[in-house]
This record gives structure tokens, sequence and C-alpha cells, in this order.
């Protein structure tokens, strides 16, 4: 990674207040923060100089028009980056390439809250399902002209019905966080800024196939060019998770495409950040406020992508399917859990404990390893390997007996004298995935299918066993009474 950047003035502290500092409003999303990002990054690189000739080519919207009765909040910078469906400017065959047809609602895909630290130090990001109940204030309807009484919609239509100023009051509204500055970004963008760099490498551990969006990527590492990026970070019919697993892949596709940034030397080269910097900002649209040294208090904070300057999480979830008359199925923030969050938003504090690691990184594995029943015993009367290999399978979350089983045979071999120099795996086909998550954790352990044998992993400590490595599923389960989030380096592929 690219050492962090300091600049030699101090951070900028802007005072808060109910009423109007300086325009507010970037959002740094995935599909639509993506564009976003680089360029952020990209200005703590080469300088005010070159960033302040970029900053004139950004489109400008007044996001804040009208606005009063804001909340406060504490120190820092918060951005709230919105990806839209517009589509005008991509060619009829990259449309029907990437399954892009029909007409645009004309609202917002992607909703992004990111909070830059004071101390410049840490930046966090905070998807806001586009599904979301929300109730937006009175206002004029940006297509009929009429005024509208509050009500009830999903936070994407706010978009629809009053443009970038209602979506920014709905927002505030809901999160109490005051939001400084407003970032947009289109299609058009998101696929061109993604070219720009050279495409982005993403990891999957599962086949990873949208019929709607015609993405479909193999098991391992690729690389996406823009068209690919944008069917990835759209695609909600992959599995169950719909809309919520989208928002997990456009947090890593972020994350993805900053380590590709602040790596690839484009930071360093002016000419070259030029170049991608005008091509990105071609169909993006920023708050009027929005200047070079927010880009380069931004780049600053994400040239040190380490554990400790980048988190990535969702508004923790209540109800996710709540029917609305008028409005449809809609999400429910978690009425304690999602204001915690938003407090440490407005503190100045990081979203998530981040334990400091010592070691590899942890493996991602498909199924999360607390959906993974293992019960660990030995080859022969010694109970050494079983209690050694328990206790680690354990303590990276497998769900475990605290006490290991005596003797046991290795399965369908019969028993052998002595422990058995190779960890077997016993399981039942029907809990393949399960089985292969298990043996990521268990280098150099053979598998060996038992028909019959149920949901529970069978082991057989062998004398030869590595260390278990530690594992973690893609995303993190929500905590009990805490907000589970994952780090930038935890994010990109290893």
């Amino acid at each position: 990674m690219t050492a962090p950047f300091r600049s030699p003035r101090p951070a900028r502290r802007r005072a808060r207040s109910g009423s109007r500092r300086r325009p507010p409003g970037p959002r740094w999303g995935l599909r639509i923060g993506a564009v976003t990002s680089v360029l952020v990054l990209a200005a703590s690189g080469v300088g005010h100089a070159v960033v302040t000739g970029v900053e004139s080519g950004i489109g400008r919207v007044d996001a804040f028009k009208g606005m009063s009765d804001r909340p406060g909040g504490g120190d820092g910078l918060n951005f709230l980056v919105v990806g839209t469906d517009g589509r005008d400017k991509l060619t009829p065959a990259e449309k029907q390439k990437y399954h892009l047809g029909g007409a645009p609602c004309h609202c917002t895909d992607t909703l992004m809250l990111v909070h830059l630290s004071a101390d410049r130090d840490r930046a966090s990001v905070v998807s806001l399902p586009r599904d979301s109940y929300a109730e937006v204030p009175a206002h004029t309807d940006a297509v009929t002209g009429g005024q509208r009484a509050k009500h009830a919609i999903k936070l994407n239509a706010a978009y629809a019905e009053g443009g970038p100023s209602l979506t920014v009051r709905t927002v505030e509204h809901m999160t109490g966080v005051h939001i400084d500055h407003y970032l947009e970004v289109d299609f058009t963008s998101f696929m061109r800024s993604v070219d720009a760099v050279g495409g982005v490498e993403i990891c999957t551990v599962r086949p990873l196939r949208d019929s709607y969006t015609g993405l479909d990527l193999p098991v391992g590492k690729s690389r996406l060019n823009g068209g690919q990026a944008l069917q990835y970070v759209r695609s909600r019919h992959i599995d169950g998770s719909a809309d919520l697993g989208r928002m997990q892949r456009q947090q890593r596709f972020l994350a993805a495409l900053i380590h590709k940034i602040t790596s690839s030397g484009v930071l360093m080269n002016p000419i070259r950040f030029r170049d991608v910097a005008d091509t990105m900002l071609k169909s993006v649209r920023a708050d009027s406020g929005f200047e070079a040294n927010d880009l380069v208090d931004l780049g600053q904070a994400m040239r040190g992508f380490t554990p400790s300057s980048s988190e990535f999480t969702s508004v923790p979830l209540g109800n996710v399917a709540q029917p609305v008359p008028g409005v449809g199925s809609t999400v429910r923030w978690d009425p304690v859990q999602a204001p915690k969050l938003f407090q440490a938003i407005r503190e100045d504090k990081p979203i998530a404990a981040h334990q400091d690691r010592k070691g590899p990184r942890a493996k991602v594995v498909d199924v999360p390893p607390g959906q993974v029943q293992v019960q660990v015993g030995n080859g022969s009367e010694r109970t050494g390997p079983a209690a050694t290999v328990t206790r680690a399978l354990r303590a990276t979350g497998f769900a475990a007996p605290a006490t290991p089983a005596t003797a046991t045979a290795a399965p369908a071999a019969g028993p052998a004298p002595g422990t058995p120099p190779r960890t077997v795996i016993a399981y039942d086909p029907r809990w393949d995935r399960s089985a292969r998550s298990l043996a990521v954790a268990l280098p150099g352990a053979e598998l060996r299918p038992v028909a019959g044998r149920g949901p529970v992993m069978q082991v057989t400590a062998g004398r030869a066993q590595q260390a278990v490595q530690r594992v973690r599923a893609e995303e993190p389960p929500q905590k009990p009474g805490g907000i589970s989030a994952i780090t930038g380096d935890e994010a990109v592929c290893p």
C-alpha cells in the first residue's frame, strides 16, 4: 500500500450550526461512488494546482436550495454520494450488452453516507438501502411543480420527486447527520471511470450469476471493465440477499477501486491523473461548495488505505419487508442500532470496534463459520490433536463443542494404529459448501463424503495437521448490541 500522505496544513474544521454554512453534499457509494472515490483519492497525490484545474470540470447542482432547520453535528466532513440510473450517453450497443434496456426511473440507484474524520485519518462508508422506508418533508414536486405534503415513500424515490435537495433533506431527517457535500454519478460516468483506471479486480468465493444484469463471474479473481463492473454493482438477483447483498458488493468494489488507484501510480502522475479525472468528471455533479481542498482532504484519508483508515457497513435493519400502502415493500431500520451508528458519525468516532490483527488476514469462505457444525475427534486414544484443533476452530467462529469427542476412527477406513498423519473431514454431500468452507480452515485436510451424515462435519485430527487458518464470511453477521463493519483491507482481493 502507498504510505499515508500528510498535508503540511492542519486539518480544517468547520463550525457546525443548524443554519447554512457552505453548501454540502458528496456521495461516495459504490457503483456510483466509484467515480467519486477516484477523484477524491487522486487529489492528495498531485497537489492543489492540478486538482483545482480538474475541479472546474465538475457539473454543479444546488443540493441545498432553500434548506433550513438542519441538524448540527460534530467534527469531520460528511458526504452524501448518490448514484442515479442515468444512461443517456451510453450507446445502444452498450445498453444491450450490459442489460440496460428500458426507461430509467430517474431515481437514486445507490446512496452512501461517507464520513471523513476531523484528523483526516479515517473514512467511514455507510450504505443506505434504496428501499428504506422514508418520510419526505413537504416540498415542490420536481415534475409537476405542485406542492406536496409530507408523506411516506421509499428513500430512492426522493430524488424523482424533489431532486438532490429533497434527497439531502430526507437523509438528514432520517440520520440526524449534517451533510456537508453532495456528489452524484450516473451509469455512464461509472463505466468510463473504471475503464480509465484499467479495470478493477474482484474476488468471489462462489459463482455470481444474474440473468437480469448479465453478470457471470467464476469463483476466484476477475478483472472487471466498466460494463462488467456496472453489472457487478447492480446485481440483486444472485441470491436471497437481494438489495442487501448488492450493497455489500458495492462496498467491496469501492474498496477494490480505491486500492487500484492508490497502488497503480495514478496519484503520483499529474498527467495520468488529469486524463483519468477528465474522463470521470464528464457526468459527475457536485454541490457548488465542493472545492479542490475537499478533494485533497478526502484523498489524504484514503491514501493510507489500512484497516484503521477505512471501514464499510450498512444501516442495521429491523424489518426487511414491511408493506406500506401505496408504497410497496419497504426496509425498516433497526430502531436501536441505527441511531447508535449515526451517533458515532456525529461524534466523529469509528463506526465499529476493529481489533488489531496479528499474523495473516482471515481467508474468506462461502458459508459463515458460525453456520458450520463441527465435531472433532482423534484417530487414537490420545486427545491432544483434537483438543488443539477444537480450540482453534472455535476461535475462528465454527460451531464446535468445547470438548472434543473421544477416540474416533477415521470414517469408512477403520481405526489405524496411532494418530493418522492427515486430518479427515467426513461430510454429507448435501452440505458440501459447508465442508469446503471448513476445509479452508484446515489446510491439507482430506474431504471424504459420507451419505446420510447430516449437517454435522466430523473432523478426525491428524498428527500432521498444520495450524488452523482463520476464516470469515464475506460479510460479518450483525452483532447483538453492536454494529458490524469490514475494513478496507478485508474487502479487497488478497
